[in-house]
C-alpha cells in the first residue's frame, strides 16, 4: 500500500510540472518576438520584415520584430541568448555576431556555440571588390602588383574595424602579401562615397549598393569573394579566376541566420526550422532575395551547428592578422 502511494505522489509531480509548451506540444499560442540585432532599414531589417509574415502565416501567431542594435550585433544577441527557451524569442545571427565578434571583442557577454540553439540559416551573400575608375587596374592582380610596387599608394575603406568589409580586404592582404591601408568610417555609405570619389583607392562592399554604381561606372568591379560566380552579378570573376588562389577559403561565405536560446525542445526547433526553410521559399520572399542580391541558403539545425564551429575557426586567423579589438 505504502508503495502505491509513492507512486501515486510521483505520477502527481510528473502531472503537475509537466506542461505543453516545455515539450512544445501546442507551440506557439501567442506572438513570438524575432530580435534583429541591427538598425531599422538595414539589410538584416529588410530581410527579416519579408520573411517574418510568412513565418507568421504558418505559425497562426503574430511574428515581431525587435530591433535592438548596438556592439556590432551583440546587445540584441545577448537578449536572445538570455531569453527563456521556450521559442518566443529567436533572434537574427549573422557571420560577424557568431564568427567574427568572439575573437573581435575582449569580453563578448554570450558564447556564440554555448548559448545559441541554431535554426538555420536563411541566406549567403557575398563582397565585391571595387575600386575608383581612375585606378589604373583591371583585375585584382594588377591592383595587386600596383600595391607591392608602391606600398604607400593602395587604400581600402570600410565600415568599420572588424567589419566583413574590413576584413574581406585583410583576407586580401594575407593570401596575397600586398601593403594596404585601411581606412575605417562610420558605416559603408560613406566608405563607399569617397571610393567613387577617388580619395581612397579600393573597397569591400556588398553587391546591392555596388551594383548600380558599376553599371553607371563610377565604380569598376574587379572581383566577387565567393568561390563561384554571383548569379547576382554574373559578369565579375571570382578571387580564383582573377589569380587569388585561397581567397575564398579564407574569407567567403558570408550569411544570415535564425538563432533561438540553448535548451529549446527539440520539437519546437524543428516546427520552427521547417517553417522558415519554406518561407525561403516563397515567391515575394525570393523576390526580395533577388533584390538585395542574396541568396537562398537553407540547412537542418544540426547543419548549421556544425557551419558554425567551421566559420569560427575560419575567421579566428583573419581577425587575430587584421590587429582588431574592440
Amino acid at each position: 500500500m505504502k508503495a502505491v502511494c509513492v507512486r501515486f505522489v510521483a505520477c502527481a509531480i510528473i502531472a503537475l510540472t509537466y506542461s505543453p509548451a516545455a515539450s512544445g506540444q501546442g507551440y506557439p499560442t501567442r506572438p513570438i518576438t524575432w530580435v534583429v540585432p541591427f538598425a531599422a532599414g538595414g539589410p538584416t531589417d529588410v530581410l527579416a520584415r519579408v520573411v517574418g509574415p510568412k513565418v507568421a502565416e504558418a505559425l497562426g501567431v503574430p511574428v515581431i520584430i525587435e530591433n535592438r542594435p548596438g556592439a556590432g550585433g551583440g546587445t540584441g544577441m545577448v537578449a536572445v541568448a538570455k531569453a527563456k527557451p521556450d521559442g518566443y524569442t529567436i533572434g537574427m545571427g549573422h557571420t560577424g555576431t557568431h564568427a567574427i565578434n568572439p575573437h573581435l571583442y575582449k569580453s563578448l557577454p554570450y558564447d556564440p556555440l554555448a548559448d545559441f540553439q541554431p535554426i538555420t540559416p536563411l541566406v549567403s551573400y557575398v563582397n565585391v571588390l571595387v575600386v575608383h575608375p581612375g585606378l589604373p587596374v583591371k583585375t585584382v592582380a594588377d591592383l595587386v602588383a600596383l600595391a607591392k610596387a608602391d606600398p604607400q599608394r593602395i587604400t581600402f575603406a570600410s565600415g568599420g574595424w572588424g567589419t566583413t568589409n574590413h576584413l574581406s580586404g585583410e583576407v586580401l592582404k594575407m593570401v596575397t602579401g600586398a601593403p594596404m591601408t585601411h581606412v575605417p568610417y562610420r558605416g559603408s555609405g560613406p566608405a563607399l562615397v569617397d571610393v567613387m570619389g577617388g580619395s581612397v583607392s579600393c573597397m569591400f562592399d556588398i553587391l546591392v549598393t555596388s551594383l548600380p554604381q558599376i553599371r553607371e561606372g563610377t565604380l569598376r568591379a574587379l572581383a566577387v569573394t565567393s568561390a563561384k560566380r554571383s548569379p547576382h552579378a554574373p559578369d565579375i570573376p571570382t578571387m580564383s579566376e582573377s589569380g587569388i588562389e585561397g581567397y575564398d577559403r579564407a574569407g567567403s561565405g558570408l550569411w544570415f541566420g535564425v538563432f533561438a536560446p540553448a535548451g529549446v525542445p527539440e520539437s519546437i526547433v524543428a516546427r520552427l526550422n521547417a517553417e522558415f526553410v519554406k518561407a525561403m521559399g516563397a515567391p515575394e520572399v525570393e523576390a526580395q532575395m533577388r533584390l538585395q542580391a542574396y541568396d537562398r541558403w537553407t540547412m537542418s539545425p544540426d547543419q548549421f551547428a556544425a557551419q558554425l564551429r567551421i566559420d569560427l575557426a575560419k575567421w579566428e586567423p583573419i581577425v587575430k592578422a587584421s590587429g582588431a579589438k574592440q
